[in-house]
């Protein structure tokens, strides 16, 4: 019985992981696509971006943690390496992102910290994009932590800030009163380099019209 039972328990484990780690990222991916798919998307901001990729830069793309799951649409460039913790859901998420074609580098704050900069740094300083959230996934929320500041400093790279908002929207705005409940969502993106390297917290002047303010 207790062999039966721990065969039994193999396998359930087996079909957990193969359900978590090879069926859940498609879906993911798809979901995705399919939330974008509802979305009418603007970009502000990316002028000096797409300049500098023009002139042959790369950056240290900086996001909020809690803004991560529409940011592989407003990424302008054409590959990355994103910071993902080592925790086993990081796992999926990697999977995930790498259907958008990112690559992954494990480690966080609280494990494998050092070796993931380290990772970092030699790919910043190798010519590719490197992605971090500075606040990271155990907060403070919108604080940003020293280790992008950190990465700035050894890669030269500059530290390009990228926010999404989304809002609901009338499909009929012409100015008067209208019956109709169908609603589009409007999504923005807002990006802005920097080359300051001063940790501190970033603003949050969010308005429901998906406004933006870069952070600064």
């Amino acid at each position: 019985m207790r062999e039966a039972s721990g065969a039994t328990i193999s396998v359930r484990e087996r079909i957990g992981k193969w359900l978590k780690f090879s069926a859940l990222p498609p879906v993911g991916a798809a979901l995705l696509r399919g939330i974008r798919g509802t979305m009418r998307l603007e970009t502000r901001g990316q002028e000096p971006l797409d300049t500098l990729y023009r002139q042959g830069g790369h950056i240290i793309l900086a996001f909020w943690h809690a803004q991560q799951l529409m940011i592989p649409f407003g990424y302008r460039g054409t590959g990355s390496h994103v910071l993902i913790s080592q925790h086993g859901d990081g796992e999926i998420i990697a999977r995930i992102i790498g259907r958008f074609g990112h690559d992954a580098v494990r480690g966080s704050s609280t494990r494998g910290g050092s070796d993931a900069l380290r990772a970092l740094i030699r790919l910043g300083r190798s010519g590719r994009d490197v992605v971090v959230t500075p606040d990271g996934p155990k907060g403070p929320r919108q604080v940003v932590k020293p280790g992008v500041v950190q990465l700035a400093k050894a890669t030269g790279l500059p530290i390009v800030p990228l926010a999404f908002a989304c809002s609901k929207k009338n499909s009929s705005r012409a100015g008067i009163a209208s019956w109709s409940r169908i609603r589009s969502r409007e999504g923005c993106f807002s990006t802005a380099s920097r080359s300051g390297c001063r940790a501190r917290r970033m603003s949050r002047p969010w308005k429901r019209r998906a406004r933006h303010s870069n952070p600064r």
